[in-house]
């Protein structure tokens, strides 16, 4: 097993990105316009930039380039669709459904927040910093050839933030509304102390038709083809089971300089598996193309099939320098057996990852440790001076711990069945009040304590076979509940589980993203993030502060001291991380020598190109 960004990562896509205030890069007081906005006012990039550095700017167009799932975000699943309608809560959202539609700005993939100007041109920002006017791109159009105006921008900012997926409700908090002053200019306001990524959030929010959702009802899951204005357009699909994009070909945004070198496939596919080593063998059966592989015991031991071996199918391994986030098993702490942190540190001691990792795992991963792995935001060693000033105020009311050594989940022998680990984890139920009757642990109620893990694939299910066997011999009946992937998303954001696994992803430079990970008014919004239902004040106040930094180092800060405290309250039982991608592909592409930094995965999708001399190569060597 992988990382689970794969099946479950948790991610808020370009609005994850930081935290009070944010400096447009070059702004002063005046409000000049300026082509890009970034978190910290620096920009790679100048206003007359051809290209971003990591593309081809002459790649060829052409080709199809077919795919499954690696991420989602808001209602997608990892294994179906049935709707095309992929920003609200309702129904089963298609993958791919954002290269359909275009947004006021663009990220730039080498940087770690920064976007310039899309269907916006350019964008001034009030003194007061609540007010940012985008002026409109001209020639921005949707496909029917109809233009593309502030109107539709002010409708589509205001819709989602009444009737968009509670995630993107949650994240738009701040945002107060928007006004078309005309047809080319859109006024975006936002409220007194707003946190500092909601203006970089809404300007990567899709603009959609007024004049198409002025006879449909916007927030119902449909099978109609939404209008759009990207560089692809529904094609074929079956519900499902496949769904095809193609590109537009007279795209009106093609030449811009956050377009050149990229969306350069004929057609994105994407297709759908219900299993994992189905899905795999699809893959050696050449019914897609690309494949990221986040099973460690699949690409150590099944990537022998021909056309590895006569070099028609490539691998590829690449460096993940990005924040791996968090991945773990989640306790749902709105139920009472779950609600004492002794127990779920207990519960975390008959997880044995050294195990695990060497048996089914093939050794590939590290344990993680904190939702902010592979960051210079997790915290090491006692607090420092700065943590200890944001800290002090919650001394009484959040754990000791919280001021030293932050936890780290305990190293097992590897055996699998650590004798120590299980009488530690005895010792922890005992104290807190969970006694043994005949071989059974109590809960205080007088009833046998079960857990419930609540999985939607079979491939996870060794990873929770030892943990099972192990929570039975501290007299924890534990079972594993397997159900199709629309009954447990179901279940997941009505918080309808005991333990579930899901991966939460934190960006370079997290902000308002951390809302729906772990503020309290998220723990009570269905459909949020916060799976473990953490509802601590310690943990909103440190989430404002977070935001609220004006610097990189105060941020940086403000997240260790958070950590601390998540950590603290033993919300999960921490699994692994990997740092870096395995890719393996039908030789038929070429790409750029170097993927950029903060892409999602490779950015395969968006930059790579077919290669018809490859394709052909590989066409003879069969």
């Amino acid at each position: 097993m992988a990382q689970l960004s794969r099946r479950h990562m948790l991610g808020l896509g370009v609005g994850a990105l930081s935290a009070t205030w944010f400096r447009p890069a070059m702004a002063d007081n005046g409000g000049p316009e300026v082509h890009g906005l970034s978190v910290f006012g620096d920009l790679k990039y100048p206003a007359d930039f051809h290209h971003f550095d990591y593309v081809n700017p002459v790649a060829p167009k052409g080709g199809m380039f077919s795919l499954i799932p690696s991420v989602r975000a808001y209602n997608q699943s990892y294994f179906t669709f049935n709707s095309l309608n992929s920003f609200i809560l309702k129904g089963e959202g298609a993958q791919g459904m954002d290269m359909t539609f275009v947004a006021l700005m663009a990220r730039a993939n080498d940087e770690p927040d920064a976007m310039y100007g899309l269907a916006a041109k350019s964008v001034r920002v009030s003194p007061d910093k609540l007010t940012y006017q985008f002026t409109m791109r001209p020639e921005a159009r949707f496909h029917d050839g109809s233009k593309l105006t502030a109107h539709d921008v002010a409708f589509s900012l205001n819709t989602l933030k009444e009737k968009g997926h509670p995630l993107i409700v949650v994240q738009l908090r701040d945002f107060v509304n928007a006004k078309a002053l005309d047809d080319a200019t859109v006024a975006v306001t936002f409220a007194p102390k707003r946190a500092r990524d909601v203006p970089l959030y809404v300007a990567s929010l899709p603009i959609f038709s007024n004049a198409y959702y002025a006879t449909r009802p916007f927030d119902e899951s449909t099978l109609d083809t939404p209008l759009g204005s990207g560089p692809y357009k529904v094609g074929k699909y079956e519900v499902n089971r496949y769904i095809e994009y193609e590109r537009v070909k007279d795209w009106w945004a093609a030449d811009l300089p956050v377009s050149r070198g990229s969306y350069n496939f004929d057609i994105v596919r994407y297709e759908f598996y219900r299993d994992r080593d189905v899905a795999f063998e699809g893959f050696s059966g050449k019914n897609y193309l690309y494949r990221e592989e986040f099973t460690a015991r699949i690409w150590a031991t099944r990537y022998d099939f021909p056309a590895v071996k006569d070099g028609r199918v490539k691998r590829e391994t690449l460096p993940d320098e990005t924040p791996s986030g968090g991945q773990g098993w989640f306790f749902n702490t709105r139920r009472d057996k779950f609600k004492d942190p002794r127990v779920r540190e207990a519960v975390g001691c008959a997880f044995d990852f050294e195990w695990t990792n060497k048996t089914v795992m093939y050794g590939a991963y590290a344990r993680t440790h904190s939702p902010f792995q592979n960051s210079d935001m997790v915290a090491r060693g006692p607090p420092s001076p700065e943590e200890l000033t944001l800290l002090e105020p919650f001394r009484g009311q959040v754990s000791d711990e919280v001021f030293g050594q932050p936890y780290v989940p305990p190293v097992s022998d590897g055996s699998g069945q650590d004798r120590a680990l299980l009488r530690r984890a005895q010792q922890l139920l005992q104290e807190a009040g969970l006694p043994i009757k005949d071989g059974k642990r109590l809960l205080p109620s007088g009833e046998v304590f079960t857990i419930e893990f609540l999985l939607d694939e079979p491939t996870f299910q060794p990873h929770h076979a030892t943990f099972i066997k192990n929570l039975g011999q501290i007299g924890i009946e534990a079972n594993i509940r397997l159900i199709d992937a629309v009954q447990y998303r179901s279940r997941v954001e009505a918080f309808d589980f005991d333990v579930t696994t899901e991966r939460l992803t934190m960006s370079a430079t997290p902000g308002d993203s951390l809302r729906p990970y772990f503020s309290s008014q998220a723990a009570a919004t269905k459909g949020s993030y916060n799976l473990a239902g953490i509802a601590n004040p310690a943990v909103d106040v440190l989430i404002e502060k977070a935001i609220g930094a004006e610097t990189r180092t105060d941020l940086t800060t403000a997240c260790r001291a958070l950590d601390r405290v998540f950590r603290a309250g033993r919300y999960w039982v921490p699994q692994w991380y990997n740092t870096s991608h395995r890719l393996a592909y039908w030789d038929q592409f070429s790409h750029p020598p170097k993927s950029p930094r903060y892409a999602s995965g490779s950015g395969a999708r968006e930059n790579w190109w077919f290669d018809a001399a490859k394709a052909a190569k590989t066409e003879q060597a069969k």
